[in-house]
Protein backbone atom coordinates (compact mmCIF):
# COMPACT_ATOMS: atom_id res chain seq x y z
CA UNK A 1 0.00 0.00 0.00
CA UNK A 2 1.50 3.25 -0.86
CA UNK A 3 1.85 6.23 1.50
CA UNK A 4 -0.89 8.09 -0.02
CA UNK A 5 -3.63 4.86 0.36
CA UNK A 6 -2.18 4.98 4.16
CA UNK A 7 -2.80 8.87 4.82
CA UNK A 8 -6.22 8.51 3.15
CA UNK A 9 -6.99 4.84 5.04
CA UNK A 10 -6.29 6.94 8.02
CA UNK A 11 -8.02 10.47 6.85
CA UNK A 12 -11.29 8.19 6.35
CA UNK A 13 -10.65 6.42 10.07
CA UNK A 14 -10.39 9.68 12.18
CA UNK A 15 -13.44 11.16 9.78
CA UNK A 16 -15.72 8.32 10.73
CA UNK A 17 -14.43 8.47 14.56
CA UNK A 18 -15.30 12.48 14.85
CA UNK A 19 -19.24 11.45 13.21
CA UNK A 20 -19.45 8.91 15.67
CA UNK A 21 -18.15 10.73 18.65
CA UNK A 22 -20.21 13.59 17.38
CA UNK A 23 -23.35 11.43 17.22
CA UNK A 24 -22.68 10.47 21.02
CA UNK A 25 -22.27 13.79 21.87
CA UNK A 26 -25.67 14.89 20.33
CA UNK A 27 -27.34 11.61 22.32
CA UNK A 28 -25.77 12.96 25.51
CA UNK A 29 -27.41 16.42 24.69
CA UNK A 30 -30.74 15.12 24.36
CA UNK A 31 -30.44 13.07 27.43
CA UNK A 32 -29.39 16.06 29.18
CA UNK A 33 -32.15 17.67 28.17
CA UNK A 34 -34.74 15.71 28.92
CA UNK A 35 -32.99 15.13 32.24
CA UNK A 36 -33.45 19.05 32.82
CA UNK A 37 -37.16 18.73 32.07
CA UNK A 38 -37.68 15.82 34.65
CA UNK A 39 -35.43 17.56 36.85
CA UNK A 40 -37.71 20.89 36.17
CA UNK A 41 -40.50 18.93 36.60
CA UNK A 42 -39.47 17.47 39.77
CA UNK A 43 -38.51 20.79 41.24
CA UNK A 44 -42.26 22.66 40.43
CA UNK A 45 -43.61 19.50 42.23
CA UNK A 46 -41.36 19.98 45.53
CA UNK A 47 -42.50 23.54 45.96
CA UNK A 48 -46.03 23.08 45.44
CA UNK A 49 -45.28 20.48 48.19
CA UNK A 50 -43.70 22.88 50.11
CA UNK A 51 -46.72 25.20 49.43
CA UNK A 52 -48.83 22.62 51.15
CA UNK A 53 -46.46 22.16 53.86
CA UNK A 54 -45.63 25.48 54.65
CA UNK A 55 -47.73 27.84 53.26
CA UNK A 56 -48.11 29.86 50.22
CA UNK A 57 -45.94 32.57 52.48
CA UNK A 58 -42.79 30.82 52.39
CA UNK A 59 -42.62 29.83 48.81
CA UNK A 60 -41.27 33.42 47.91
CA UNK A 61 -38.35 32.87 50.30
CA UNK A 62 -37.47 29.50 49.08
CA UNK A 63 -37.37 30.84 45.60
CA UNK A 64 -35.29 33.77 47.15
CA UNK A 65 -32.47 31.35 49.00
CA UNK A 66 -32.56 28.58 45.78
CA UNK A 67 -34.67 25.54 47.31
CA UNK A 68 -33.33 23.07 44.58
CA UNK A 69 -29.82 24.26 45.25
CA UNK A 70 -30.39 24.20 49.38
CA UNK A 71 -31.09 20.74 48.88
CA UNK A 72 -28.51 18.21 46.80
CA UNK A 73 -28.44 19.77 43.56
CA UNK A 74 -28.26 22.79 41.53
CA UNK A 75 -28.75 23.42 37.57
CA UNK A 76 -27.64 25.41 34.74
CA UNK A 77 -30.94 27.82 33.50
CA UNK A 78 -29.49 27.06 29.55
CA UNK A 79 -31.96 24.51 27.84
CA UNK A 80 -29.69 25.37 24.24
CA UNK A 81 -26.20 24.59 26.03
CA UNK A 82 -25.03 21.91 28.02
CA UNK A 83 -26.80 20.65 31.40
CA UNK A 84 -24.66 20.53 34.31
CA UNK A 85 -26.15 18.92 37.34
CA UNK A 86 -24.03 19.17 40.18
CA UNK A 87 -23.94 17.17 44.04
CA UNK A 88 -23.84 19.88 46.72
CA UNK A 89 -21.05 18.09 49.36
CA UNK A 90 -23.21 16.56 52.26
CA UNK A 91 -24.30 19.04 55.39
CA UNK A 92 -21.63 18.84 58.57
CA UNK A 93 -23.54 16.62 61.24
CA UNK A 94 -24.54 18.15 64.41
CA UNK A 95 -22.07 16.52 67.40
CA UNK A 96 -25.05 16.54 69.65
CA UNK A 97 -26.52 13.98 66.77
CA UNK A 98 -23.24 12.18 66.43
CA UNK A 99 -23.21 11.66 70.40
CA UNK A 100 -27.15 10.54 70.38
CA UNK A 101 -26.11 8.01 67.63
CA UNK A 102 -23.34 6.49 69.07
CA UNK A 103 -24.85 6.68 72.76
CA UNK A 104 -27.90 4.43 71.06
CA UNK A 105 -25.70 1.79 70.11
Amino acid sequence: MSLRGVRNKKDQILSEEIQELSRKGNFIHQENVELYKKVKLIEQENMELYRKAYGARDVSAANATGFAANHGFTVSRDVHGPIQLQLSPPAPQNSETAETATESR
